[in-house]
């Protein structure tokens, strides 16, 4: 079958089972816009390219399949290097398009010319230049193969003008379907090795203290039930990392919850008294760990992890398994049983009793709002999650929301939690509800987000006002740039230094409505339940609601930048009580 490359790449994706692309048009990849009107596919046309690859990135973390997104080159491929370095943190299946300048033209800084794959080498998984159109269809599978096995994550496919060009001899082709992969050196493991998987069966069965410690590994590698099998097999408690939230539930006995900077005190101290960490699909992540020479000093370590780059890199295990998460806890869990399973399972009721006073002593709290004050965003929060069903997916901008999101929400479901975790971008929230409603449509999807978050990619919600995407925003406005303002409260003597936003400029319930929203606002702590209520009855456009919140409120527990797990902050009016 002849056709032109922008026809190919369309095919290709199709074959992919690519249903829906976010994206922009521009010069150079105009040529590949004309085939998408007679695709399958559905384009979603965002008002800036960052918005694309956080939308394509949010569709990912709702589905598990990879996100597509597609834009020009120049300015719109730098655009969406953010999305790409934030995937590539998070480990993100995720599939980018840019135009480029016509292959005789690179070099010659050309218009809307710039080096798209060097600028984006060190934040992709892998990416490419193609200089022929007859390599389109395998360079797509390629991509796709490569974004998706293995540790996942972001691939670029750079694609001059003149080989989609229609009008250009260089565009012709006689399409082939890929039915094969030929990358050299690219071969991710995904069975553990057998006899370190025994010696992990036998650590376990000695430990006295023992803590999983669960990580994002566990959602890409569709573990969470492998996970529960493991925890309720062996009694061990599990904690959730920022980026494994939902990957274990909630209200289970052994859920621990978040560990790290922001974590609850008894995740954090239960792996710090620990004597073996289960590391599964974690990657000891400088905001987990504290301060890496103290952390956790008697325990031994089990790590688990697809990418054996990341085995020894912060912490050195004692049994180091590299491989997919849910076959080697399926391998574990038979290893164990053929030791005698939960019986030959040491006596941890002096351990579990330990937890279970930290639980008692030192819970998440705060005080509570009162009907004469602004509002406090833990309560906001609590509302929220106690108004919305249980598999809402919940997606968070970044800073002082997004912990006390994690903290407060209750995420008994793996999905449901869509954030940037090793980036930490501002911006995220918004662009990737819509991608996760986008990929769930049958789902609630709240974006919760902070009033400086906010202001940095609010216009796509007239993407999402446009293309009938009725997510829901809740917006914590402080006034401030809340983790920063604590940070400098705490550290630099109350020295406040560029961290004001105001309270009323901009008007975020006119902004909304501006934007093709509903838009309300909430001042005092009876109002939060009705306009809730009011937000979850809306289903035909997206829904902002501003809840006017306390500026000063701090992130409890923390733990300080550099110090040890040992010197975890809790609420103030928690600091009395012994540990």
């Amino acid at each position: 079958m002849n056709m032109n490359g922008g026809q190919a790449l369309m095919k290709a994706l199709e074959n992919e089972g690519v249903d829906i692309l976010f994206g922009l048009p521009g010069g150079a990849i105009l040529p590949v816009y004309d085939p998408l009107i007679d695709s399958s596919i559905r384009h979603v046309l965002v008002r800036h390219e960052q918005g694309a690859g956080h939308m394509a990135e949010g569709f990912a973390h709702a589905t598990g399949r990879p996100g597509v997104a597609m834009v020009t080159s120049g300015p719109a491929a730098t655009n969406i290097v953010t999305p790409l370095c934030d995937a590539y943190m998070d480990s993100i299946p995720m599939v980018v398009v840019t135009g480029q300048v016509p292959y005789a033209a690179i070099g010659t800084d050309a218009f809307q010319e710039c080096d798209t794959t060097g600028i984006t080498m060190s934040v992709t998984k892998h990416n490419y230049l193609v200089t022929e159109a007859a390599d389109i269809p395998q360079v797509i599978h390629d991509a796709f193969h490569i974004a998706t096995t293995g540790r996942p994550g972001p691939v670029l496919v750079d694609i001059p003008k003149d080989i989609v060009d229609p009008n250009n001899p260089r565009s012709a082709m006689e399409w082939y379907t890929p039915d094969s992969h030929d990358l050299p050196g690219y071969l991710p493991n995904r069975a553990g090795d057998s006899e370190l998987i025994r010696q992990a069966a036998k650590l376990i069965s000695e430990s006295e203290r023992p803590v999983i410690y669960s990580g994002g590994g566990i959602l890409k590698a569709r573990a969470a039930e492998a996970l529960l099998e493991l925890a309720e097999l062996t009694g061990i408690p599990v904690v959730t990392t920022l980026m494994n939230r939902g990957g274990f539930p909630d209200d289970h006995p052994l859920c621990l919850g978040m560990p790290g900077m922001h974590g609850n005190y008894t995740a954090v101290t239960a792996m710090q008294e620990s004597d073996l960490l289960i590391a599964l699909g974690a990657r000891f992540d400088d905001r987990v760990t504290g301060k890496v020479a103290e952390f956790a000093p008697l325990a031994k370590i089990i790590h688990v992890d697809i990418d054996s780059a990341e085995l020894g890199k912060v912490r050195r295990p004692d049994v180091a398994i590299q491989g997919d998460c849910r076959l080697v806890i399926e391998e574990l869990i038979t290893a164990l049983g053929e030791i005698g399973g939960r019986e030959a399972q040491p006596d941890r009721n002096t351990w579990r009793s330990r937890i279970s006073g930290w639980q008692e002593r030192f819970p998440l709290t705060y005080e509570q709002s009162k009907d004469d004050e602004l509002l406090k965003p833990q309560f906001v929060l609590e509302q929220l999650r106690d108004a919305t069903p249980d598999d809402t997916i919940v997606a968070s901008g970044v800073g002082q929301h997004q912990m006390w999101t994690s903290q407060y929400w209750k995420f008994n479901h793996p999905y449901t939690w869509v954030n940037s975790g090793g980036l930490g971008t501002m911006g995220f929230a918004i662009p990737a509800a819509i991608g996760a409603k986008a990929g769930r449509p049958d789902r609630m999807v709240w974006a919760v987000d902070g009033d400086g978050c906010f202001q940095m990619t609010a216009q796509e919600l007239v993407t999402a006002a446009t293309e009938g995407f009725p997510i829901k925003v809740a917006l914590i406005n402080n006034a401030y740039l809340g983790m920063v303002r604590q940070w400098q409260e705490m550290f630099y003597e109350e020295r406040y230094s560029e961290v004001y936003l105001t309270r009323d400029v901009p008007d975020y319930k006119m902004w909304a409505e501006a934007l093709g929203c509903v838009g309300l606002r909430v001042e005092s702590p009876e109002e939060v339940g009705p306009a809730i209520e009011q937000a979850n009855e809306v289903d035909d456009r997206p829904v902002v609601v501003e809840f006017r919140c306390e500026a000063g409120e701090n992130v409890y527990p923390m733990v300080p930048a550099g110090m040890s797990n040992s010197d975890v902050v809790v609420d103030p009016s928690q600091q009395d009580r012994p540990r």
